[in-house]
């Protein structure tokens, strides 16, 4: 994993990762009012500056465990990397250590999207923070660092059995910790004003296209980047392929539904079925076959096309999906794996085992996540106040927040 092929794919992959958050900037970007597009971007690009320090500082650290009955490792341990970046082998060490912010800070990024044109970024920063410290950075190691979650199958079935918690690129760490944080916020911001079927408009789709193109592209490193690790990257190909067309699929399936529900396919329902896609296939990249991974992706397109109509019917303002989308579709690829998870799936060749540990762990992370994030959010709304005012909200966000504005039209 140390030569100079398995290293230039490492370093290429962290990149791939990290276009993402612009990527998500873009993709939301464009989804706001044109008065909240600079605040909607510098959430993105915030998360990048805080969560990426953090991780460095102390996050590293606390995603790793010793034995699995840990909550998170020491944050101390290695404060700011020094004896990591000193000791032996650190070139490769450090480049994996670069390739786990880059997660962290897209999860963190995500949630951002369920309370836009109505966060200040202030308050936004100090979740950011908090929720990486305790939301991403333990969940991290209870799925990849020796926890509960990556220990799950061995405790329940022993160890001869083989079960194993399956997610290979965040499906539960990522897109359903994300996904449960983001309704944690939406509920206690509350609904923007004039929130209601068909009101708000996507002010830019352009934009929008643009960054879902950059997280397609960007996801072939978040999915396929860990394989650097293995000695003969012998997964590579599997992985590309059903990044590929489990996407694909995904666009099918939420366009068929937009035509059926609404008589058009719109771009803006093609680009959020890309990313319906690339969520569900993240934790079933490496264990599903090229027909399955086809499958998901029809089947994550079609659910989550219905899933973003719930927040009208339920009375809860997830603006930009991230809901419907990431927090469903996560759902859906975790799941999904208990079933048809190559020879070990219900009807792969396996039993009901894996499916138990795939829902445990799924439902561990959901209602932890949503639970954290309800008490962060809240504390931050009692206290200084995480939303805007009602005037501010009007008069554009971008302005009242960063004295900026996303399209200088006017004559000076």
């Amino acid at each position: 994993m140390d030569s100079p092929g398995n290293i230039s794919w490492a370093i290429t992959a962290t990149a791939l990762v990290l276009l993402m958050t612009p990527g998500v900037a873009f993709f939301y970007g464009g989804l706001v009012k044109a008065k909240s597009v600079v605040s909607m971007m510098m959430m993105s690009f915030g998360s990048i500056g805080l969560v990426a320090v953090l991780w460095v500082l102390f996050g590293f650290s606390m995603s790793a465990v010793e034995n699995p009955g840990q909550f998170s490792g020491n944050p101390f341990a290695d404060l700011g990397l020094n004896s990591l970046a000193s000791g032996e082998g650190s070139n490769v060490a450090l480049i994996g250590v670069a390739y786990g912010a880059t997660f962290a800070i897209i999860t963190v990024a995500l949630i951002s999207g369920a309370i836009a044109d109505r966060a200040r970024f202030g308050p936004w920063l100090i979740f950011a923070g908090v929720f990486a410290t305790v939301g991403y950075f333990p969940v991290a190691a209870w799925v990849w660092g020796g926890g509960w979650i990556m220990n799950l199958g061995t405790t329940l079935f022993g160890e001869e059995s083989g079960i194993a918690v399956i997610d290979y690129a965040g499906g539960t760490a990522v897109h359903i910790n994300a996904g449960a944080a983001a309704l944690a916020l939406a509920l206690v911001l509350g609904k923007r004003i004039g929130f209601q079927k068909g009101i708000l408009k996507p002010h830019n789709v352009p934009l929008t296209l643009l960054g879902a193109a950059l997280l397609w592209f960007g996801w072939f490193g978040f999915n396929a980047g860990a394989e650097w690790l293995s000695e003969d990257m012998g997964r590579v190909g599997l992985i590309g392929i059903n990044t590929l067309g489990a996407t694909a699929a995904a666009i099918l399936g939420w366009i068929f539904i937009e035509r059926i529900k609404d008589g058009k396919a719109t771009s803006v329902g093609a680009a959020s079925g890309a990313v319906a896609g690339l969520v569900a296939i993240t934790p079933a990249c490496a264990n599903l076959t090229p027909g399955w991974a086809l499958l998901l992706g029809a089947l994550s397109g079609i659910a989550c096309a219905l899933a973003v109509e719930l927040k009208f019917r339920l009375g809860f303002d997830d603006s930009l999906d991230v809901v419907g989308i990431h927090l469903v579709g996560g759902l859906l690829g975790t799941l999904y794996l208990g079933f048809v998870a190559t020879e070990q799936g219900l009807f792969t060749g396996g039993d009901l085992r894996l499916l138990a540990v795939q829902a445990i762990a799924a439902g561990g992370v959901l209602l932890y996540s949503f639970i954290v994030s309800f008490l962060i959010g809240f504390a931050i709304e009692k206290t200084i106040g995480f939303r805007v005012t009602n005037e501010d909200e009007i008069a554009g966000v971008d302005l009242v927040v960063h004295g900026e504005e996303g399209y200088a039209l006017a004559e000076a």
